[in-house]
């Protein structure tokens, strides 16, 4: 049974002044207090040199190689195989979505839905188009872990002749995370499951992001860029297409007759 609730950012009912306080309690828990975190992540992974202390440890327990790199838990199981795991899942999204679109009796479902399969899409794109922006190098590009290129940070300049790299943010974590969408989609339709899919977005993306870092394809920043712009992005989406009285009140009501 789908239980009938009301999205924090405008209740159906109450004074204007609880209605802003609980827009303002909104935004500092899904916007300001994330943004904090990935300011203070940033400055200890980018200018503290957290992102080489932890590449240095992967690397040197590998045998100064990465060894993992062409491993088939690493490169075919959760890159290649977790991807299209991600891309079934929001395929099945979509399925999901069609069938609310072509069946009257589903039609509530059609917002949730729908901003699922956007913001997973969104959020993937983002990043990929982020990548061809920076042109950061992956670790194992770098002459410190036995490649050929020199470190050049995000802001540098990169040296005539040496080419962009496409590594930052990282692109097989964003299709992990990409789903902490899953956190506002049951915010809509049953809040007390939201940290389930909160749960599965960053459970993904941690698996996704550590299985990369351990065949030197990213730093951890990259991860932490990567889970920030799907975050978001998702609460961006929200915001904009889910932020109003949503109509789970019906799917409630319809849950409830039928169980009469």
């Amino acid at each position: 049974m789908i239980e009938t609730t009301t999205v924090p950012l405008n209740p159906v009912a109450g004074p204007a002044r609880s209605a802003a306080g609980a827009s303002r309690r909104f935004l500092l828990r899904h916007a300001a207090w994330p943004a904090v975190a990935l300011l203070v992540a940033s400055l200890a992974t980018m200018a503290a040199g957290g992102d080489f202390w932890w590449a240095d440890r992967l690397y040197a327990w590998q045998g100064a190689r990465w060894a993992w790199q062409n491993a088939y838990l690493t490169e075919h199981l959760i890159h290649r195989f977790g991807r299209d795991v991600s891309a079934a899942a929001w395929l099945g999204v979509l399925a999901l979505w069609l069938g609310a679109r072509l069946r009257p009796g589903l039609n509530e479902w059609r917002r949730p839905l729908g901003y699922l399969l956007l913001a997973v899409l969104i959020s993937v794109g983002l990043v990929s188009g982020l990548k061809q922006l920076t042109g950061m190098d992956c670790p194992w590009d770098l002459q410190r872990y036995g490649g050929g290129h020199p470190f050049v940070g995000w802001l540098a300049a990169r040296p005539a002749g040496l080419g962009r790299g496409g590594c930052f943010p990282a692109g097989h974590a964003s299709a992990g995370y990409a789903w902490v969408a899953l956190y506002f989609f049951f915010l809509a339709v049953q809040p007390r499951r939201r940290w389930l899919g909160l749960a599965i977005g960053l459970g993904f993306g941690l698996v996704f992001g550590f299985g990369q870092q351990l065949r030197g394809a990213h730093f951890l920043s990259h991860d932490v860029w990567s889970l920030a712009i799907a975050w978001f992005a998702s609460l961006a989406l929200y915001l904009a297409t889910m932020a109003r009285p949503a109509p789970v009140a019906a799917i409630g009501a319809r849950s409830r007759s039928a169980g009469r």
